[in-house]
């Protein structure tokens, strides 16, 4: 739940004074838009929250007091999720691409979809998650624990909410500096 405000505080923080300009404006054609980063976010969010509630179906209430990944979901973790040096790029999913151009309410998508992932953590916090698996929404044939795939969705966001802070810091970011693509005279 922590994670999941954290989340919401940074992109607020992030997004909600930026122009659908500033929003939609890119490094180059090949990097994302702050406003793609958060559309990314809302359509995971989307796919997998109810991916992950599908695993609870008809299972025994049973509480844990922390989520442990097993070896292969922190291997994964570490791998492909992770925001450091060494985690390896993956080509995003078409069915969580974001679109070329991002609307300005996209930010108040992000933070439904967190409102939702909130209400979910609620429910899920009833079972052991870190025994009850569900199907990857993505790698059909990978099925992780709840409390791996909720580890995945927070660290995931901070890997992207990192990327859009970098998008904004840069110099050339419109309105932020003088010099191409600037709002400033």
């Amino acid at each position: 739940m922590s994670e999941l405000d954290a989340a919401d505080r940074r992109a607020n923080a992030l997004a909600r004074t930026l122009t659908s300009r500033q929003l939609n404006w890119k490094p180059t054609e090949d990097e994302w838009s702050v406003g793609q980063c958060l559309e990314h976010l809302s359509v995971t969010n989307e796919v997998y929250v109810p991916a992950m509630a599908s695993g609870l179906a008809a299972r025994p209430l049973a509480v844990v007091s922390e989520i442990t990944p097993g070896w292969f979901g922190g291997w994964f973790i570490r791998k492909y999720i992770e925001p450091t040096a060494d985690t390896t790029r993956l080509r995003t999913p078409k069915k969580i691409a974001p679109g070329s151009q991002v609307e300005p309410s996209v930010l108040d998508r992000f933070l439904s979809g967190n409102h939702e992932a909130r209400e979910f953590v609620l429910r899920a916090g009833a079972y052991n998650v870190n025994r009850v698996r569900f199907r990857n929404p993505f790698i059909p044939v990978l099925r992780l624990t709840v409390g791996t795939g909720l580890e995945i969705l927070v660290r995931h966001q901070r890997r992207h909410l990192l990327q859009a802070e970098r998008i904004r810091e840069r110099p050339e970011f419109p309105g932020l500096a003088t010099g191409p693509g600037s709002l400033s005279p």
